[in-house]
């Protein structure tokens, strides 16, 4: 039915390649003009180009002489000319899709196109990789290209230096990967000088294997911390507690929704050992939460699996990649918990300074663009949460590689046997092979196997990106056999050998079957890169995860009715089609799950959103006197609402209340008499206020001096902001970890969260306002030299109450009636010039 809804219909993918096509004829019959230039002409064409850009040519209308210019250059410069199917997917980038192109197709060289015709505005673009590795090869390799154009390009390394890092972000293209680029985004929004933030806008950004950035890595936040103040001796006891709880007995372990629940009988047994009535009592919270993770840590987070241990460390093993995730932790406690279950150093949980995940920060960019050998069955996902529709690519070549259906075995053992031959007779006749694994410990098998067989192979650890790349690339040569993680070794091709294609190419085996079909995908398109021969087989058994929890009940009824033996495999398409349906179910669930993820985080992303843009304008406003005394009739009008409300009689408001809050704030002790308000309206009262606390405000001002009042302004705006930012984080962590039980009252946890997260954060902004006014009435500032540059040399904030390190220095001019500098807020002769 679809299949005749499409043919008449049309498919969307191969009209927009037929339009494409059409760009793709303008740009070729440029090329004999563009062969005639000499190198100093087609260097000239940059700057033509931004002359045009300049009075207002759109990019688009440029894009076919800018493609011609970057094809001719190429062939100069690189000895590599863009093929037809390249330029499509150039077009595809500069217009903010996801190209999907086979492996081998030449990425790399495609994205040359749409950053050059898009970094002519000046506004810069951002060449995103997976890793440092590519991030500097490509950065070199293509970075000739652009040079040769006129461009200035800069990479973004871990171990770069500030002058570095910021000259880097101000070139016309910037290379890095998708971890330092969220990272400067979250530390220019702590700097407290517009001068040291490193970004600039984010204009627009193209990402390598935006399938593994942009849906792998999509729940993984970005987290700056500090160090908590939390003990972790509660980890350690917890870790006992839970050590002798059984499955099914005391909690029921879900293996597909991978969740665990404890019973009555495991909470019974927790009790009892640490001694308390209540578990989930309120004033049990953190250790009810230290059981939870501790729960987790026992039932679902396997060693050598989900993580290794490695010098007395817990290592995370990132489980698309199968890479050891060195320096990473999880969250919320995790970390910990699996520290105390393995007897290793339980480390401290740190305070979170500033988060954002992948999904929120490149939904930031003006225009976001991918390229990725596999896409095509995340579309959905991709259109729904990024807004990115995906455009198969045509190849090159016509594909020779033949993908065999799947083998089934009952028994793991029987599967891994089956591998084993099937690498063999491939090595006696030199066929290279490539054996796709989904974890360390799977890969470390089939070595131990082959090491037994005698046969030569290498193993890819998935440590050390540049020695991924090497082994990886003579993956081709005769007779080579090398293990891999289903996604190592992503962005180098793999060439065949010598004689190598005579044999068949390269043979991809895959042990098992990933819960996503991407992944399996991007194994079996490791062969047959450019017209090459190849094949790829999935060798499976009933006792592999994603049989066994989700589609091995038939086959394994079929298998018994024909009365298989151990060693007899199923091998039919309407098996292979079987596992995709039960990948299809996987997908659904895993999107389900990111989309829920998301919803939650954009509650926190609006947020963000607002105190970035307004921390921003504290960076770069020049005068902020305003903004203080706006802060500060808001504060007056909440007090007036609560002391002098309009509703009731002047004999009813409590000014005895307000001139105690006004004194704390904003007015000078004695300033505010009772008897004297009592004698004022309600207008009236409140313009006296404001005038007190602007009168007070400017005192100050003429006091410090206007120059320093607003590095003041600026620096006490800033680090109260960041300090209850940072409290709010906390805040809406220990919400959205509880929130889930509000299910069980009949109401949506996600609109109970964004209710709460609004007025926790509505309260933090008055709470900001309120610390902000306290602090500019009260700070002082130490003078130890009269020299401009140090006046706030010596000022630091201390309890949110004052900027002090030392006694006020007094000036020999100041007037009786002034206010006393040493921050009291009374006159001076009755204060500090009281016997003078």
């Amino acid at each position: 039915m679809f299949g005749f809804i499409k043919r008449f219909l049309g498919d969307n993918n191969e009209s927009e390649i037929r339009r494409m096509r059409g760009i793709v004829e303008k740009i070729n019959a440029l090329e004999p003009q563009m062969k005639q230039l000499s190198d100093g002409s087609l260097y000239g064409k940059t700057s033509d180009f931004k002359d045009r850009i300049a009075n207002g040519e759109s990019l688009d209308s440029i894009l076919p002489e800018a493609f011609a210019t970057v094809r001719e250059a190429s062939r100069r410069v690189l000895g590599m000319r863009h093929f037809d199917v390249q330029m499509i997917g150039g077009i595809c980038l500069h217009e903010g899709k996801i190209a999907e192109m086979r492996t081998g197709e030449g990425k790399t060289l495609v994205a040359t196109l749409a950053v050059y015709l898009n970094a002519l505005t000046g506004k810069g673009v951002h060449m995103i990789t997976v890793n440092d590795y590519l991030a500097k090869r490509d950065s070199e390799w293509m970075g000739r290209l652009y040079r040769s154009l006129g461009l200035t390009v800069g990479l973004i390394t871990h171990d770069m230096d500030f002058p570095s890092r910021k000259f880097a972000y101000n070139c016309d293209i910037t290379f890095g990967t998708n971890n330092e680029f969220g990272f400067d985004y979250l530390r220019d929004n702590m700097v407290v000088s517009k001068e040291q933030m490193v970004q600039r806008e984010l204009n627009y950004a193209i990402i390598d294997e935006v399938d593994s950035i942009l849906i792998d890595e999509a729940r993984t936040p970005l987290i700056i911390s500090g160090p908590g103040a939390k003990s972790t001796d509660m980890y350690a006891i917890m870790a006992k507690a839970v050590a002798n709880l059984k499955e099914g007995e005391d909690y029921v372990l879900n293996e597909k929704e991978k969740t665990v629940s404890p019973n009555d009988s495991a909470v019974a047994k927790v009790e009892k050992a640490l001694n308390i009535k209540n578990l989930y009592d309120s004033a049990n919270i953190e250790m009810s939460h230290c059981f939870t993770q501790a729960l987790r840590a026992k039932a679902m987070m396997k060693r050598d699996r989900d993580y290794v241990v490695r010098d007395g460390e817990i290592v995370i093993v990132d489980e698309f990649t199968g890479r050891l995730m060195f320096g990473r932790r999880y969250s919320e406690g995790l970390h910990q918990a699996i520290e105390a279950k393995e007897g290793v150093k339980i480390q401290r949980e740190s305070q979170t300074l500033a988060t954002i995940t992948f999904q929120n920060y490149f939904r930031m960019y003006e225009k976001l663009a991918g390229m990725t050998g596999t896409a095509k069955t995340e579309e959905n996902e991709f259109l729904k949460i990024y807004k990115l529709p995906v455009i198969v690519v045509p190849t090159n070549k016509p594909i020779k590689r033949i993908d065999y259906p799947d083998v089934i075995y009952k028994t793991k053992k029987a599967k891994m046997k089956a591998v084993i031959n099937t690498i063999k007779e491939c090595h006696a006749k030199g066929q290279p092979v490539l054996v796709g694994t989904t974890s360390i410990v799977q890969s470390e098998e089939v070595s131990a196997q082959l090491k037994r067989q005698g046969i030569d192979h290498k193993v890819l650890n998935a440590k050390y990106h540049e020695m991924e790349a090497e082994i990886i690339k003579d993956a081709g040569q005769k007779g080579a056999v090398t293990i891999a993680t289903n996604m190592a070794g992503r962005g180098t091709d793999i060439s065949l050998g010598e004689g190598v294609a005579e044999v068949g190419g390269l043979y991809v085996i895959g042990t098992e079957r990933h819960e996503s079909r991407r992944i399996d995908n991007q194994l079996r398109g490791r062969a047959g890169r450019q017209g090459d021969p190849g094949a790829s087989r999935f060798f499976l058994s009933l006792e592999d995860d994603l049989m066994r929890l989700f589609g091995s009940d038939n086959i394994a009824n079929i298998m018994e009715k024909l009365g298989m033996g151990e060693d007899d495999p199923i091998e039919h398409k309407l098996v292979t089609r079987s596992i995709e349906q039960a990948q299809k179910k996987v997908e659904a669930r895993n999107f389900d799950i990111r989309k829920h993820v998301i919803e939650y985080d954009d509650v926190m992303n609006q947020q963000r959103e607002v105190i970035y843009d307004q921390r921003r304008k504290i960076l770069l406003g020049e005068n902020l006197y305003e903004n203080i005394i706006e802060m500060v009739k808001r504060i007056i009008d909440s007090q007036m609402d609560r002391y002098a409300n309009e509703k009731l009689y002047p004999e009813e408001w409590t000014l005895d209340g307000l001139i105690q809050e006004a004194e704390d704030i904003y007015a000078p002790k004695g300033t505010l008499v009772k008897e004297q308000l009592e004698a004022m309206s309600r207008d009236e009262l409140k313009e006296t206020l404001y005038k007190v606390a602007k009168d007070n405000y400017d005192n100050r001002e003429k006091l410090f001096g206007s120059e320093v009042m607003r590095d003041l302004e600026r620096i006490i705006m800033l680090k109260v902001v960041d300090n209850k930012w940072m409290e709010h984080l906390d805040h809406m962590d220990m919400l959205r970890e509880g929130i889930s039980l509000r299910a069980y009252g009949q109401r949506n946890p996600l609109v109970e969260y964004k209710i709460e997260g609004h007025d926790m954060f509505q309260a933090m902004i008055d709470n900001i306002q309120e610390d902000i006014a306290k602090l500019m009435y009260r700070v002082n500032v130490v003078r130890e030299q009269p020299q401009p540059e140090d006046r706030l040399k010596n000022a630091t904030v201390n309890h949110g109450e004052s900027i002090s390190k030392s006694p006020q220095a007094k000036s020999n001019n100041i007037g009786r009636n002034d206010l006393c500098p040493c921050g009291s807020g009374k006159k001076y002769k009755n204060c500090c010039g009281k016997n003078k």
